[in-house]
């Protein structure tokens, strides 16, 4: 039964969507003992992007940061995917999140720490990990972001 991260997702007045279907030859999240990894997230609504480009070019960082907590959305949902349930994640180990950058744009820490306060605002302390912020010149789909992230799942289940 799913109860507590849910429903402070709906308090947040958000919606765990469903699992994005994979773009080529993956899966979503992958459990191995206690882990679980999940594949990159683009920041996708009903299966399309809301936004495409580069950040600090069509895409304004503001823009991108609210992407960022999409993707976290979306990450959660490929872990629940895998776990059954959000209340087994024990903590967020490490979040690496991929922003499509102008040639100089410099701000990608801000921008994922869309995704970062997210997983914060939803999981509270479980919700604090590592974290790597990458500029890249594209993404797939021309997505702005892209965010991963590991959890340690509680041993029952």
């Amino acid at each position: 039964m799913s109860g507590t991260v849910e429903a402070r997702i709906a308090e947040l007045g958000l919606t765990l969507p469903e699992v994005v279907p994979p773009l080529a030859a993956y899966q979503p999240a992958v459990r191995t003992g206690v882990y679980v990894y999940t594949a990159g997230q683009l920041p996708m609504v009903e299966g399309k992007l809301p936004v495409t480009g580069k950040v600090g070019a069509e895409v304004t960082p503001e823009e991108a940061r609210d992407l960022a907590r999409t993707c976290a959305l979306n990450a959660l949902a490929a872990v629940k995917s895998v776990a059954g349930d959000l209340d087994r994640i024990a903590r967020v180990v490490k979040v690496v999140g991929f922003v499509a950058s102008a040639p100089d744009f410099t701000g990608q820490p801000a921008v994922l720490n869309g995704a970062s306060e997210l997983l914060g605002e939803v999981l509270g302390e479980k919700g604090v990990h590592a974290r790597s912020a990458v500029g890249v010149a594209v993404l797939p789909l021309d997505s702005p972001v892209e965010v991963e992230i590991q959890v340690e799942l509680t041993g029952e289940g």
